[in-house]
């Protein structure tokens, strides 16, 4: 991997409250999800984003949550239960170097995740064979960690993928683009 995989318990402050203050998951993710879709996180940790966006698509779509990390799908099964959204949450635990997805989705969140796998093009490449057609991919780098550059870098991985910039997206500290099929 290029740098590291976040430790499981690093998850626990992810979903704190106060991130709630940083990142609104109905300001970061609510202009792209309705009712009725079916959307992917990958990296959702703990659901910091994947409970919400259960909330967001009703009765009849539904979220798929991915990671590698079994404790965090874990925590993510417990909240997804108390929350009573469970049963909207397709829990997936991925390898670290393929998905293992089938679509088709109609949005996927990549949030501050891309730059943790050991091959971007071949996760873009997997974006692209599940959207939709005008399905969309909104991802993010945290600017505090990903340069301007290597975000640049691997906006250009995702064009290679077949992946093309609709517009840019701000959500604070991180370099974000909202990204479709051509």
């Amino acid at each position: 991997m290029e740098n590291h995989v976040c430790p499981w318990w690093v998850g626990y402050l992810l979903i704190s409250p106060l991130r709630s203050l940083l990142h609104p998951p109905k300001d970061v993710v609510g202009p792209y999800v309705r009712p009725g879709m079916t959307v992917m996180d990958v990296g959702c940790g703990m659901g910091f984003f994947t409970i919400p966006m259960a909330a967001m698509v009703g009765e009849q779509g539904h979220v798929i949550a991915v990671d590698m990390q079994e404790r965090m799908l874990k925590a993510l099964r417990k909240r997804a239960t108390r929350s009573g959204l469970a049963h909207r949450i397709r829990i997936h635990r991925c390898e670290p170097d393929r998905l293992g997805i089938d679509g088709p989705v109609d949005f996927i969140l990549a949030f501050h995740m891309v730059h943790e796998v050991p091959n971007p093009k071949r996760l873009f490449s997997e974006f692209r064979s599940l959207l939709n057609a005008g399905g969309t991919v909104l991802y993010a780098e945290p600017s505090f960690h990903v340069t301007g550059p290597r975000f640049n870098e691997l906006l250009r991985i995702a064009e290679e993928a077949g992946l093309m910039p609709v517009r840019d997206v701000n959500v604070r500290w991180s370099h974000t683009k909202l990204l479709g099929l051509p």
